[in-house]
């Protein structure tokens, strides 16, 4: 079992100290520069409502900080003209959104039935106990190491990952690694750790947990070329090609379908 140098628990309320310099209900929002408010107003400009911009700007916020911190749902409320409640009401509902500072890597691993019954739960134990210290497996959101620091881990399992038929299947950074064992997960998050990016099976080329949020943002300079790498396994697109391969259609919908009505409007 490693010993990292630290390990950080995670809470879904974030009980982080706020910085010294804020005065109660404040929250010093300089961390986010320049660069970052222009990449906010950009965002923003995509809407035609400024409130719905909130889900890409939350990535944006942890692109900077690895996590979704106070000063984070502060400056949200500020660029959208919405209340810190009405922020926190959405960092807090959807798992992408972290409350404590994740690893340079976060690894998902399913553990929703089919991946669980194929070896998801005993490749999550394996890793709990390869990333844990003192004789305590690392726990669900937990970061093993500095968080930020190069080779730190924040380990999570997750529902399903939409990959079924590659099951068992981890994430790094939200990037797949199909087909996966406990033998190879283990190797793969030694790798991590190790300051090496394995390539996914599929998809775009491996990076830190914080570029990978600035992507999901909606910001891609440098990174074009992550588009040609291969989107689908071939066991999942097999059966087209079958289809392809025998000249097997389906039938076209005729012109003349009729649907059932609709229900009246009350």
């Amino acid at each position: 079992m490693s010993t990292p140098e630290n390990v950080l628990a995670a809470s879904p309320l974030d009980p982080v100290a706020t910085q010294a310099t804020a005065t109660p209900g404040t929250f010093d929002t300089s961390v986010f520069d320049e660069e970052t408010v222009a990449r906010a107003q950009a965002i923003i400009a995509r809407y035609p409502v400024a409130r719905s911009a909130l889900l890409p700007m939350l990535h944006l916020v942890q692109s900077v900080e690895g996590y979704v911190s106070q000063a984070g749902i502060t400056f949200c409320a500020h660029q959208l003209d919405l209340t810190n409640a009405e922020v926190s009401a959405v960092a807090t509902f959807y798992t992408m959104y972290k409350r404590r500072p994740c690893g340079e890597h976060l690894v998902s691993v399913c553990t929703n039935t089919l991946c669980a019954a194929l070896g998801g739960d005993a490749i999550y134990a394996g890793l709990r106990e390869h990333l844990g210290s003192d004789g305590r497996p690392l726990g669900h959101e937990e970061t093993s190491g500095e968080p930020g620091a190069p080779g730190s881990i924040t380990l999570e399992h997750a529902e399903c990952l939409a990959a079924c038929d590659l099951a068992p299947v981890l994430q790094v950074n939200y990037e797949y690694f199909d087909n996966q064992t406990p033998e190879k997960a283990l190797e793969l998050v030694k790798s991590l750790q190790a300051g090496e990016k394995p390539h996914p099976t599929r998809g775009a080329r491996l990076t830190d947990f914080r570029q990978a949020e600035l992507q999901l943002a909606g910001f891609f300079e440098g990174r074009e070329a992550d588009l040609d790498g291969p989107s689908a396994a071939p066991e999942t697109v097999r059966g087209a090609a079958l289809a392809a391969e025998r000249g097997w259609t389906a039938p076209a919908m005729p012109d003349n379908a009729e649907f059932p009505p609709l229900p009246e409007k009350k």
